[in-house]
């Protein structure tokens, strides 16, 4: 059944950490939402259960992911709709470490995840939303993608190459389509957990992750999934390609 509401979003990544705090806000608003995910969202679905849809898509395979654009789902799903949303949120820190010490297939995988598939959900959006009148692209950055640090160099990559894609993308000059790579700050999600828990060796940084959870400076996914979609679906979102949401949440 086609979501009657006017707005709807897709949002990778939609069952855990800031994927899960978007996709229930979306919601909450009477945003329909695709979710697209190696699993489901029982919860969600439980409360929303005429307008969240659900699939499962193993999104570090591109060969999967471009089966899956290739059927009528994303059209059908966005047919009708006036603005829709993409929120390219499903990413991995994954491998962590040196150079040398980099696994070929765990590179691969981090490639695929973080660039390869947000690429390619980023052109199937445009292709098959045409009709409608506003169309929103929101890359979940990093400051990883303009900061380097040791031990993340596949990380700052895959970011830094979002952060590009939206500045290219921009100077299409579609007035349908407006586009922003949005680094959302440091949340206290299961990557953070995952990131203090290598070793000093792998990421010589370790101690200042350490040090924002402790010191309570961590933002929550609640947080920072409201003020992520404030900006996204506001009159400003896509006047610049390239933001934080750090320095656009700012008071005035």
């Amino acid at each position: 059944m086609t979501p009657s509401s006017p707005i709807r979003a897709i949002v990778t990544g939609h069952t855990r950490g800031l994927g899960a705090a978007l996709a229930e806000q979306l919601l909450a608003r009477d945003v329909a939402v695709l979710g697209l995910s190696r699993s489901r969202h029982a919860t969600l679905k439980t409360r929303f259960p005429t307008q969240l849809e659900e699939i499962e898509l193993t999104l570090d395979d591109p060969a999967r992911v471009a089966q899956w654009i290739a059927t009528d789902a994303l059209h059908a799903f966005l047919k009708g709709a006036q603005t829709v949303l993409l929120i390219n949120n499903a990413g991995m820190v994954q491998p962590i470490g040196p150079i040398e010490g980099q696994d070929p297939a765990a590179i691969a995988t981090a490639v695929s995840l973080n660039v390869a598939t947000p690429l390619m959900l980023a052109s199937a959006l445009a292709a098959a939303s045409a009709d409608a009148v506003d169309r929103r692209i929101v890359h979940i950055s990093s400051g990883a993608a303009r900061n380097a640090y040791p031990g993340w160099s596949i990380y700052c990559a895959t970011k830094a190459a979002l952060d590009h894609h939206a500045r290219a993308v921009a100077l299409d000059a579609n007035r349908a389509l407006r586009i922003c790579s949005l680094a959302p700050g440091v949340i206290d999600t299961n990557m953070q957990a995952e990131i203090r828990g290598s070793g000093t060796e792998q990421f010589p940084l370790r101690e200042k992750f350490e040090d924002l959870k402790r010191n309570g400076q961590l933002a929550t996914p609640e947080q920072c999934a409201t003020q992520l979609l404030d900006y996204a679906l506001g009159d400003s979102f896509g006047e610049t390609p390239v933001a934080d949401i750090r320095e656009i949440a700012k008071p005035v």
